[in-house]
């Protein structure tokens, strides 16, 4: 199975209104664009403002729409966290994969692990990975959003490791292997991003991120 197809497979999985027909009327079409410029200037509001101080009244005065507007899409705040988780989690896949293809076809001279490592740290710095730092942080201490947060992450986990036991066919007799690699780069990468203040961005960084780099290549390598 090609990676373009598996790519598109994983979005279709985390597409948040995968299943539903496309809207056809322009009426509809107007109604989708609103429903989704509001989940964008929901991930706005959380990256620049947090969870704690997350509002539906101002997510739709900042986009522009009335509150009659915005209880139509969504009734409750939390019916609009929960298009929101759904909406950062289906960003975060397409951007890396994307990128991911991207790179495999211009840069001939890194390895798979490189690049997989490489681009996964730049996708912690992006506006909906701070979006989804910022939920699973609240999630913690608010037992109403780890309700919709949770089973949402762990959706994401499982999908990406059923559809990378595809797109990597190499790993497959040593998927706790694969499965350790993909999570010692996502804990180590979070740490950072989480203590970069203190770190800095400079050479001590770089150091932890080639060990991690190195860790993961020999995982690889030892297949």
């Amino acid at each position: 199975m090609s990676l373009q197809l598996i790519r598109e497979r994983m979005l279709a999985a985390v597409n948040p209104v995968h299943g539903a027909e496309p809207p056809r009327h322009w009426q509809q079409r107007k109604s989708a664009g609103t429903r989704l410029r509001l989940v964008e200037m929901a991930i706005d509001c959380l990256v620049e403002s947090g969870y704690a101080s997350f509002s539906a009244a101002h997510v739709a005065q900042r986009c522009g729409v009335s509150r009659g507007a915005m209880h139509h899409h969504f009734a409750t705040r939390m019916e609009l966290v929960a298009a929101t988780i759904e909406h950062v989690f289906y960003k975060r896949m397409g951007a890396y994969l994307d990128a991911y293809l991207e790179a495999l076809a211009t840069n001939g001279d890194l390895s798979s692990v490189e690049i997989a490592s490489e681009l996964h740290w730049q996708s912690v710095h992006s506006r909906e990975y701070s979006a989804y730092v910022e939920l699973a942080v609240a999630a913690r201490t608010d037992s109403e959003l780890a309700q919709q947060f949770v089973p949402q992450a762990q959706r994401y986990d499982t999908i990406w490791f059923d559809e990378m036991s595809r797109a990597f066919p190499q790993w497959q007799a040593h998927w706790d292997d694969m499965r350790l690699a993909n999570d010692l780069t996502t804990v180590a990468h979070m740490g950072m991003l989480m203590l970069e203040p203190v770190l800095g961005q400079g050479e001590r960084s770089a150091r932890i991120r080639g060990l991690v780099t190195q860790m993961v290549d020999a995982l690889y390598r030892g297949r």
